[in-house]
């Protein structure tokens, strides 16, 4: 059965965006030669991809204007407002719960919920994430964009893997 991980970057005090939605601080302490790329192995087992409409809109218009970076995988984006999908890009404004539990009984590779915070939150109240892909920043942004929100249950985690590199600390748990 295919797997649903959540693969995201916070800050150290567990924000995902600026309080103005920016991203910009997403990087580690400066040392580039150190930089390790866990995205590509990370990427490997997974075929489709759900991100929120604000996520999308930040690819597409800051990180990579130019081309889409998805091109590999079969992308959802949640949104309430009227775009035209195409093959790989389909816009929808379906229930992300509902939809992942359809997909997760079809072939295929492993679910990454991309972003937002709202649509990372609809899956971790429902515990439906078996996979928690966690790289932490170091820089404290004091607001912004919590990835973790208030209330909801406890959800019992067991690390299974850490890798410290420029700073940056990745987090790997499963669900216990």
């Amino acid at each position: 059965m295919r797997k649903i991980s959540l693969f995201i970057a916070m800050s150290l005090d567990g924000y995902i965006a600026d309080s103005e939605g920016k991203i910009h601080w997403l990087t580690g302490q400066g040392n580039d030669g150190e930089d390790i790329d866990v995205y590509s192995e990370f990427i490997k087992d997974v075929d489709t991809v759900f991100m929120g409409r604000k996520t999308y809109d930040q690819i597409v218009t800051e990180l990579s204007p130019d081309q889409w970076v998805y091109e590999e995988l079969t992308a959802y984006v949640f949104t309430h407002k009227q775009k035209e999908s195409s093959e790989k890009i389909r816009f929808t404004d379906q229930n992300p719960i509902e939809l992942v539990r359809k997909l997760k009984e079809e072939k295929g590779k492993d679910i990454w919920i991309c972003g937002g915070a709202d649509l990372a939150q609809q899956f971790i109240k429902e515990d439906m994430i078996d996979h928690y892909y966690i790289t932490v920043i170091p820089t404290l942004l004091g607001s912004g964009v919590r990835l973790f929100g208030n209330g909801g249950q406890e959800i019992p985690l067991r690390l299974i893997h850490t890798k410290s590199y420029n700073g940056m600390v990745d987090l790997v748990y499963v669900r216990r």
